[in-house]
């Protein structure tokens, strides 16, 4: 029997070791190779509806997923207003994703409150579903409120997309999306987590929902593609959840030391080119292929890979060339 192969997209990186620009390279390559969808998230360098507006302008091939959008950030009405903009003004599909963010983004860099950030997301989901499917929002809860706006432009009836870990994410997500999305997790992890996705659904009388998982990737990576990956594992290492996934893994004592809140210099120089093998399709054809087949058996039904861009590999062209046919 065949091994299952997931779906592969593909994220934009906004790698901040890379010019901004660079992520339009990246973007039209997906198109031009028929990645079915391109994910543009929103961190630190573009505002993704303006970004998805510009790069979906030129495609022809590729529908675009927008977000994680932070719902302690941008609110129901301004993130469908900005979904229905998108799809409007390129003619593509268009997708919607949302998420808690982190403390970093939303109480340091915006000035916002993550408190009940599960409360927020599940809100947040109701009022933005039934905004992208042309009707009026009737949300007065507890952390969100949105009463009386309906959309202008042609409601785009996207789907929805809830980025989810824990375990109130993860109800908000089969309560409310369409499909969901997993960051930065190993086949293992997926497998636990799709399995209570699907337990909950269960209990909830809903239907299975596709999951996604976000997979950094190098194609026979060079030195500064693993120096650019090593960089982006840092931020896990003592988070909840997937510290423990790290020590499963095999780096215990690096978690460990993590956990002691280090400066972020002196954990990075500790962490080997090897940890980004747990979390992403790292390696020769043949491994990132393994791979592959590593997360459909545990699960996932789509792999969204974010290619890792060096001078070695601008807009990871070749990474995006090698997985086109995968």
């Amino acid at each position: 029997m065949r091994a299952p192969v997931p779906a592969v997209e593909v994220s934009l990186g906004l790698w901040q070791d890379r010019p901004p620009e660079e992520v339009l390279r990246t973007a039209a390559l997906a198109d031009e190779l028929g990645y079915p969808r391109v994910w543009i998230g929103e961190m630190a360098t573009w505002d993704a509806f303006a970004l998805g507006t510009h790069v979906g302008s030129g495609f022809r091939r590729s529908g675009l997923v927008l977000g994680p959008f932070a719902v302690a950030v941008r609110d129901p009405a301004m993130i469908a207003m900005g979904a229905a903009s998108v799809a409007a003004l390129t003619g593509r599909d268009v997708a919607v994703a949302l998420g808690t963010s982190s403390t970093t983004v939303v109480e340091g860099w915006h000035g916002r409150s993550r408190q009940r950030s599960v409360t927020a997301l599940d809100e947040s989901a109701r009022a933005v579903r039934a905004l992208l499917d042309g009707k009026k929002t009737d949300v007065d809860g507890a952390v969100v409120r949105s009463c009386g706006y309906r959309l202008r432009l042609r409601p785009p009836s996207s789907r929805l997309v809830v980025a989810a870990f824990g375990d109130g994410a993860v109800r908000a997500a089969v309560r409310h999306a369409d499909e969901v999305v997993l960051n930065l997790v190993d086949p293992l992890l997926v497998h636990e987590l799709v399995t209570r996705i699907r337990a909950v659904a269960d209990e909830l009388g809903r239907p299975h929902p596709p999951v996604a998982v976000w997979a950094p990737a190098a194609v026979d990576p060079g030195p500064a593609a693993a120096e650019q990956l090593r960089r982006g594992v840092v931020g896990y290492l003592a988070a909840p959840g997937y510290s423990d996934m790290f020590a499963r893994a095999g780096f215990a004592d690096l978690v460990a030391f993590a956990r002691t809140r280090p400066h972020p210099a002196e954990l990075l120089a500790r962490v080997p080119a090897e940890l980004n093998r747990v979390v992403g399709l790292v390696g020769d054809r043949a491994a990132v292929a393994a791979r592959l087949g590593e997360y459909a058996a545990a699960g996932a039904d789509t792999v969204v890979v974010v290619p890792s861009s060096t001078d070695d590999d601008p807009a990871g062209e070749h990474t995006l060339r090698a997985l086109a046919g995968a």
